[in-house]
C-alpha cells in the first residue's frame, strides 16, 4: 500500500503510461513516477538531452554526470541516448513526446496551468515547462490538491502567471483525478475516503463526479 501522498499520486500516474510511449518528467512527484513503471518499456526523456532514463540510482552507483533536467541524479537503461539540449527540444516541439508529466501550482476549470512562477518570488526562468504543454501530444499534471497555505491548487480563475492556453488533459492529487473537458473540470475517479459533496467544499465549488463513464486511458 502506498502510504505517502506524492508517492500515491505517482503511482495513479503510472497507471496511464503505456508501453512504447515517449514520457517527459517535471520536476518534484513527476520524477516518482520511475519508481512505478514495472519492467514496461517507456523511454523517459529529459530536456537536457537524454531519452531513456531508468530509476533514481541508490548512492553508491550515483554518477555525477548523469542528472536530469531538474539537477537529480539519474540511472540510464539500455539502449539509452544522449543528445544536445537543441537536439531535445526538437524532440518536443516536433510533436514526439507522447505524454508530459508536469508539476503545477495552480490549474483552473478549463485545465490551464499555471506552473513556473510564484508572485513575488526570485524567476530563473521558464525553463521547458511552456515547451512541453505545447508539444506534448498528452499532458498530466500531479500535485497535492492544496499549498502549504492550505489553499486549493484547483481554481477557478489562475492567480499565478499562466504557462500557455492550451488545456491539459488531467490533474492527479492524493484526493481524486480530474479530466478538463469542454464542459470544464469532471472528477472520474475519488482516490481518498471521501464524498464528492465534501471534495467541493474543501476546493470551494461544485465539482461533478462521473463515476459511471469509463476513463479513457
Amino acid at each position: 500500500m502506498v502510504q505517502n501522498k506524492r508517492y500515491l499520486i505517482a503511482k495513479r500516474i503510472s497507471e496511464e503510461l503505456e508501453e512504447g510511449q515517449i514520457v517527459n518528467l517535471g520536476i518534484g512527484i513527476p520524477t516518482l513516477v520511475t519508481e512505478y513503471l514495472g519492467g514496461r518499456k517507456i523511454y523517459l526523456q529529459s530536456e537536457n538531452g537524454l531519452l531513456g532514463m531508468g530509476p533514481s540510482p541508490i548512492e553508491e552507483k550515483i554518477d555525477i554526470d548523469l542528472i536530469s533536467a531538474g539537477k537529480e541524479p539519474v540511472s540510464i537503461l539500455k539502449g539509452s541516448s544522449f543528445f544536445s539540449s537543441a537536439d531535445s527540444f526538437g524532440l518536443i516541439r516536433g510533436g514526439h513526446v507522447d505524454v508530459a508529466i508536469l508539476g503545477v501550482l495552480q490549474v483552473d476549470i478549463n485545465g490551464e496551468i499555471a506552473n513556473w512562477a510564484v508572485p513575488n518570488q526570485p524567476i530563473l526562468g521558464v525553463g521547458g515547462a511552456m515547451d512541453l504543454l505545447i508539444g506534448a501530444k498528452k499532458v498530466i499534471v500531479a500535485a497535492t490538491l492544496f499549498n502549504k497555505h492550505g489553499e486549493s491548487k484547483l481554481v477557478k480563475n489562475l492567480t499565478y502567471n499562466t504557462s500557455g492556453i492550451r488545456w491539459v488533459d488531467l490533474l492527479v492529487s492524493e484526493y481524486a483525478v480530474f479530466k478538463f473537458t469542454e464542459n470544464g473540470v469532471k472528477v472520474v475517479e475519488i482516490l481518498e475516503d471521501i464524498t464528492i459533496e465534501a471534495l467541493s467544499e474543501k476546493v470551494g465549488f461544485e465539482l461533478t463526479y462521473l463515476k459511471d463513464k469509463v476513463l479513457e486511458r
